[in-house]
């Protein structure tokens, strides 16, 4: 790894990282707050989640030499928000053990691997590309708010893309930070710099909890969050295992979920930055950005109660034109991809806009719903063409 090492690397792990804090840990804050939970639990769930992404994250990245990121799930945690209300802590996390379960069996009997195997890669490159266009179209909107610090991460990115390609989003966060500096809105005064302490909950197991926690927080971990990670790491041209990461993120969330690590699952849009050309030009050494992010995570999650004071203190527009300008390049790569042939485009279409559309049925993202419509129109097309073939003979 130190062969492999690199400035463009580090830079894309803390990069990756910083997004994936600040993009949903308000909503983890609010789904331990819907469970009642107590300050000292709610230190302990950012403990236990930050360790259980730092290692697998890293763990994977390096038994695999691909950059494999973890995250908590986001959607899990919104669905916390409503499904956990009146749930005792205690049977919530014989809940969080459940699913945790249920994910392992997931990935040690290979299912789910099997399921993404039947999803066209047109289809997948489309998916991410939908997953991926809100952070680019919230790059852009935050021009409204703070049009000066956006302009200038924006000229940055587009004179460092052609002068210093490897270097170039590392140039726009130093550019973003130094612009809301000189604005006076950096403030660190509110961050505590404490060290987390893991608070253990015994599990409670009830069936009212099973199936109205348990049950709902698989289908939306694996359905919007570990399909579309894989089909991240498919879009990249990366053929990572995905049964034994499943199992690993599964396996991680046993262990975890009495001290708050309700779901952990694959990445993808944080390990979209991992996975581009700004971690790395060569492909086989950006699996060092997934490792150093996996360590940044470790020290977030030791510190804990410092995260939503350090967070707070960046202002949003600054991260989420880093973000957006820092997957540019994999949004094009990956439309490019699911447009290249003719006779899936349309579908991949679909599946891109109604991914990008942020549809929400059933308490089941848009990544989902964008994988069933395209994979729906695919097979019209196909039939209709078979059908056709078949009239003309």
């Amino acid at each position: 790894m130190l062969r492999d090492f690199s400035v463009s690397a580090l830079v894309a792990g803390f990069v990756a990282v910083l997004v994936g804090y600040t993009s949903s840990v308000a909503i983890v804050f609010q789904a331990a707050a819907a469970l009642g939970a107590t300050q000292a639990q709610t230190v302990s769930w950012m403990w236990a989640l930050g360790l259980g992404m730092g290692v697998t994250s890293a763990g994977l990245s390096l038994w695999t030499r691909k950059p494999v990121l973890t995250a908590w799930s986001t959607p899990g945690a919104a669905l916390l928000v409503s499904a956990g209300v009146g749930v005792p802590m205690e049977q919530a996390v014989g809940a969080f053990v459940a699913c945790a379960a249920l994910v392992t069996l997931a990935g040690l009997t290979g299912w789910f691997a099997h399921v993404m195997d039947r999803i066209p890669q047109a289809l997948a490159a489309a998916l991410l590309a939908g997953v991926l266009a809100r952070f680019a179209f919230d790059a852009f909107l935050s021009a409204r708010t703070a049009l000066v610090l956006v302009l200038a991460m924006s000229c940055v990115y587009l004179v460092g893309r052609r002068a210093w390609p490897r270097y170039a989003v590392p140039a726009v966060l130093a550019a973003g930070v130094a612009v809301a500096a000189a604005q006076g809105r950096i403030d660190l005064s509110g961050v505590a710099w404490d060290w987390a302490v893991p608070v253990y909950t015994a599990p409670a197991f009830s069936l009212a909890a099973l199936v109205g926690v348990a049950l709902p927080l698989f289908v939306v971990t694996m359905a919007s969050q570990n399909l579309p990670g894989v089909a991240a790491q498919r879009a990249a041209g990366y053929d990572t295992p995905v049964s034994p990461a499943i199992a690993t993120t599964g396996l991680a969330s046993l262990v975890l979920a009495p001290f708050g690590g309700y779901a952990l699952n694959l990445a993808a849009i944080t390990a979209a930055i991992c996975m581009g050309r700004e971690a790395h030009e060569d492909p086989r050494r950006r699996y060092v950005a997934a490792v150093c992010a996996g360590g940044f995570y470790v020290v977030l999650g030791l510190l804990g109660g410092a995260v939503v004071g350090l967070l707070a203190a960046l202002p949003r527009e600054l991260v989420l034109a880093v973000a957006g300008l820092a997957l540019l390049g994999t949004i094009g790569s990956a439309l490019a991809a699911a447009m290249k042939d003719e006779g899936s485009r349309e579908a991949a279409t679909i599946t891109f806009l109604v991914t990008a559309s942020g549809l929400t049925l059933g308490g089941v993202g848009a990544a989902f719903w964008g994988v069933v419509a395209g994979a729906a129109a695919l097979g019209v097309a196909r039939w209709r063409r078979g059908a056709g073939a078949g009239g003309a003979g």
